[in-house]
């Protein structure tokens, strides 16, 4: 929507240009039975040992990371995984917000 907006205030001279310049995305992850989860559905997230949020742009960069043990605290390990997960998943995101403003 936000791409919509700017590309119609373009068109009639009001932005000279666009004033995006990264893309962002936001996904859950988690530690459901001992194994880390992308986008965890209702059930999964209320038994989830750990949970947690990630906002990155499409540069690679990190906007927000909250997680949380909800059982017992994880590790460094744990919590890479559940990042290299996120940026897969972001990544995906990314892809598909390419296409709907193509």
């Amino acid at each position: 929507a936000l791409h919509d907006c700017i590309e119609w205030m373009r068109a009639r001279s009001m932005l000279s240009a666009s004033p995006l310049v990264d893309q962002v995305s936001a996904i859950s992850c988690g530690i459901y039975d001992g194994a880390p989860v992308l986008d965890l559905d209702y059930d999964e997230d209320s038994t989830a040992d750990t949970d947690a949020n990630f906002v990155l742009t499409g540069s690679g960069g990190i906007v927000e990371i909250q997680a949380t043990a909800e059982r017992t605290p994880f590790d460094r390990e744990t919590f890479d995984a559940m990042l290299e997960l996120a940026r897969a998943g972001c990544s995906k995101l990314f892809d598909l917000q390419k296409l709907a403003i193509s």
